[in-house]
């Protein structure tokens, strides 16, 4: 296959363009809409307040219940009317740790998560989990302090123009210049947040507007022309993919995050039964579709399963659900799958043919296209079209077969991180949270944990963010109390946000912590032995020839109960150990063994032909050989 040309892309764009046309099928624009009222929640009465009272009252009336912050002098004044407010104030120790709780919540609980810092450095250190969310689709309105409107532009004391500096990073963001505006705007930011392709919107607010009187009043008018994002997807795109979907021979659902934030997963599943395809889910995606399903691939890409990435390269069709044909799942991408032709469905019309040619491109909401992918597909099959996908499956269950997923137990008898996390999995079971940092420990939970539920599974997928694992961690067990939570962190990672335990363990958060500390930064030094000639330049951290830190007295420092597990036959225990702790967060420091590697691997820039199963290992790919 060529790599599609500037004109070609073009092409498609326009072609996605025109699928989301017409009005009928858009949502209505939400200028001169008011707010719909939050279930539960009392609209409240019209009052004479300062700008800080009204922003709180319209997160009050806004339904949030939690927000996670840090004051400063430019916010100062919107701490105040929260002291006596029903929203919960959680005060982290850093305002990345802010922004990635605020996340953590978003995603566990499909609610918009909010953050709240200060100007100047107060809103720089948003900066990371703002361009987080961003890259993941994550709901979240972050709330900063400004200086004064009169030394805006003048370099005052902790002045930064957080407009500018996240305006590639924010769905949309907002410099709030008159108290009267705050009720819209804030209305306006979570509806933003939460509508569409979800995203973070800042909403930055100068002290003096914080401190001017004004009149709060509710439900607010929304005034954003222009904003219409196409639920519902055009019936003719529709019709053609599912006529594509009756007559393929070795096609493949390719099921991305989209499906989550639709809520879509019930629909997937009928669809993939209803026509028999196989399924692959990428690494925003792991729950979407059951682990144990027998027509799961797995993951597709770098360290996807082997079946999965071959059953893109030797698709004749892909059908992409709210998937983004990132660089991790293609590989280079004028290999990737040369003779598919590609159904690409996604809400944001400006995925669709950004990186790959879409062939029916379908611009809607994924629950409402899975839905009527059903009903097409039905008609199809009603008129005796069904395809004969008996071959594709014996080639699939082969690859299956021959190139499971697996590790081999470390030649020097230390602990193995797959068969820690495998463990955790398996003792915790299906319905507790996992949340990853980045890295091999996170690979390794998303390769050896079975996901059979949504919202079961949380990390830093597009911008690959080391450190957010344990405030995610918090803010999931924050919105789900109930439920037990685990992060999964490395020992690099768990080096940069740590300090929020301190946090947990003050606020009544029990999460649980499993540190895979292989003395290194893993994934930098696989690298480094595959590409570099075992060059270790610059990633042992010392945890595990100096124990520094001492992980244990670490978490016990900070208020948590802390646990070592360093041989197989000690994981159980300590895990179970773990599961019986819920009134204090509790941290294990599993020491594994430091050259264990993730594989299968595609090398990056590499094309997806040249899996490697493991090392010096490559899969026949050759279907005579199959």
């Amino acid at each position: 296959m060529t790599r599609p040309t500037p004109e070609t892309l073009a092409n498609s764009a326009r072609r996605a363009r025109a699928a989301a046309e017409p009005a009928r099928d858009a949502e209505p624009a939400a200028r001169a809409a008011t707010t719909p009222t939050v279930p539960g929640v009392r609209t409240p009465a019209p009052a004479q307040v300062s700008g800080a009272g009204s922003l709180v009252r319209s997160l009050e009336a806004l339904g949030v219940d939690v927000v996670f912050g840090i004051p400063g002098g430019a916010i100062l004044p919107a701490y105040d009317p929260l002291y006596d407010s029903t929203v919960r104030h959680i005060l982290v120790r850093h305002e990345q740790g802010a922004g990635h709780a605020a996340t953590g919540y978003a995603q566990a609980t499909g609610r918009v998560g909010v953050c709240i810092a200060t100007s100047g450095p107060g809103a720089t250190n948003l900066v990371t989990p703002i361009a987080d969310a961003y890259m993941d689709s994550v709901p979240m309105v972050a709330i900063t302090g400004q200086v004064a409107r009169p030394s805006i532009g003048t370099d005052a004391f902790q002045e930064a123009d957080i407009q500018g500096i996240t305006l590639p990073i924010t769905k949309h963001n907002f410099l709030v210049q008159n108290a009267d505006e705050i009720p819209r705007v804030l209305a306006e930011a979570f509806h933003l947040a939460s509508t569409g392709r979800p995203g973070p919107v800042l909403v930055d607010i100068p002290k003096d507007v914080l401190q001017a009187p004004t009149t709060f009043a509710w439900p607010p008018t929304l005034d954003l022309p222009g904003y219409r994002p196409t639920l519902h997807p055009h019936g003719k795109q529709i019709r053609e993919a599912a006529r594509l979907m009756a007559v393929a021979r070795r096609p493949v659902l390719y099921v991305g995050g989209g499906v989550l934030k639709a809520g879509a997963t019930e629909g997937l599943r009928k669809l993939a039964e209803l026509t028999g395809i196989p399924v692959v889910t990428t690494l925003m995606a792991l729950g979407a579709f059951p682990d144990s399903h027998p027509q799961h691939l797995g993951m597709p890409g770098m360290h996807g399963t082997v079946a999965a990435v071959y059953g893109f390269q030797k698709a004749d069709l892909i059908v992409a659900l709210g998937a983004r044909f990132d660089d991790r799942v293609t590989g280079r991408l004028d290999s990737f799958a040369p003779d598919a032709t590609v159904v690409h469905a996604d809400i944001d019309p400006a995925e669709i043919g950004k990186n790959r040619h879409a062939d029916v491109p379908i611009v809607g909401d994924a629950k409402h296209v899975i839905d009527e992918l059903i009903g097409a597909v039905t008609t199809e099959q009603a008129g005796g079209h069904r395809p004969d996908l008996a071959d594709w499956w014996t080639q699939l269950d082969d690859l299956r077969k021959r190139y499971p997923l697996g590790y081999e137990e470390p030649a020097d008898g230390t602990l193995s991180p797959q068969y820690v996390i495998k463990r955790l999995g398996e003792i915790a079971g299906p319905d507790a949270i996992y949340v990853a940092g980045v890295g091999q420990h996170q690979m390794w939970a998303s390769q050896f944990i079975s996901y059979e539920k949504p919202y079961t599974w949380l990390n830093s997928g597009g911008l690959g963010t080391m450190g957010y694992a344990v405030p995610a961690a918090m803010g999931a067990k924050v919105g789900k109390p109930d439920t037990v939570v685990w992060g999964i962190d490395g020992d690099g990672c768990f080096q940069m946000t740590n300090q929020e335990l301190a946090t947990c363990a003050l606020e009544g958060i029990p999460v649980k912590i499993a540190v895979i500390n292989n003395g290194n930064l893993g994934m930098v030094r696989q690298w480094q032995t595959l590409f570099y000639g075992e060059r270790y330049s610059n990633t042992d951290l010392g945890t595990h020839k100096h124990r520094i830190p001492d992980f244990v007295k670490l978490a016990e420092a900070l208020g948590c109960i802390g646990l070592r597990c360093e041989t197989a036959e000690d994981v159980d225990k300590t895990i179970e150990a773990a599961m019986a702790i819920n009134d204090a967060p509790v941290v294990i420091d599993f020491v594994v063994g430091k050259d264990a590697m993730v594989w299968p691997m595609v090398a990056a820039g590499t094309s997806n032909d040249e899996i490697m199963f493991a090392r010096g290992v490559r899969p026949a790919f050759d279907e005579d050989d199959i």
